[in-house]
């Protein structure tokens, strides 16, 4: 936890960060809602206006972990590799780096939801919370993968952007059916039924748990991977 702590006090040195993590949400959340109601239905969805609200915060929070993810992942081999080499180990380094990520994507996700509770009012306030920062820790999971396997940042970035992109128009309440690889599907689900006054059913709750865990897992096992390949 030490290791967690130190990389986290390192990513906040710089202020602009973390005004970064608090105002791009709130930003994003009071002006982007009512596009996102627009292109819903565009592409046939039923996006109404208080769940357009929701969504925004959820994708809010999902670039900004996305792109902490990636850059957080990309721009340590060097310092990963002198501590695998240190003795720490890559399993040490990889878990360290994803808790302290975790951290800062939570900060993001707060932020938003905190927007979205100003500017709507949220009937389900912890079921919209749950949706958010699991709207971070999946996007957070894919930008660590890309990360972790993608050195170049352009390269790296646009993949990160791309699968966003993808994602907000073909997922729940934009797209008039739901393609199957929507990553955030589960988490839109939850963050639409919030907004929408509905309760969410436990088969929702079940697999918004599942698939947050797997991104996680799988971000921590490839970042691992590559830790230990650059050691």
């Amino acid at each position: 936890m030490n290791r967690a702590t130190a990389f986290t006090r390192e990513q906040l040195r710089m202020p602009f960060t973390l005004i970064l993590l608090i105002a791009v949400p709130v930003a994003f959340i009071f002006s982007a809602a009512g596009v996102l109601h627009d292109f819903s239905k565009v592409l046939g969805g039923s996006l109404a206006a208080d769940a357009a609200s929701g969504l925004a915060a959820g994708w809010a929070s999902a670039f900004l972990s996305g792109s902490l993810g990636y850059f957080a992942s990309s721009s340590s081999h060097g310092t990963d590799r002198r501590l695998s080499l240190a003795g720490v180990g890559p399993t040490r380094v990889a878990l360290s780096r994803i808790v302290a990520s975790m951290v800062l994507s939570t900060i993001a996700a707060f932020a938003a939801f905190l927007a979205l509770w100003l500017r709507t009012g949220v009937v389900h306030p912890w079921h919209s919370a749950v949706a958010v920062i699991a709207f971070a820790w999946l996007y957070l999971g894919v930008g660590v993968v890309v990360g972790s396997l993608v050195s170049g940042a352009l390269e790296g970035s646009l993949i990160v952007v791309f699968v966003f992109i993808l994602d907000v128009f073909s997922g729940p309440g934009m797209a008039a059916a739901p393609a199957p690889w929507a990553i955030s599907r589960t988490a839109s689900t939850v963050l639409i039924a919030a907004g929408s006054g509905r309760v969410t059913s436990p088969a929702d709750w079940v697999a918004l748990g599942a698939t947050t865990v797997v991104a996680l897992i799988m971000a921590f096992a490839v970042f691992a991977f590559s830790a230990r390949r650059r050691s």
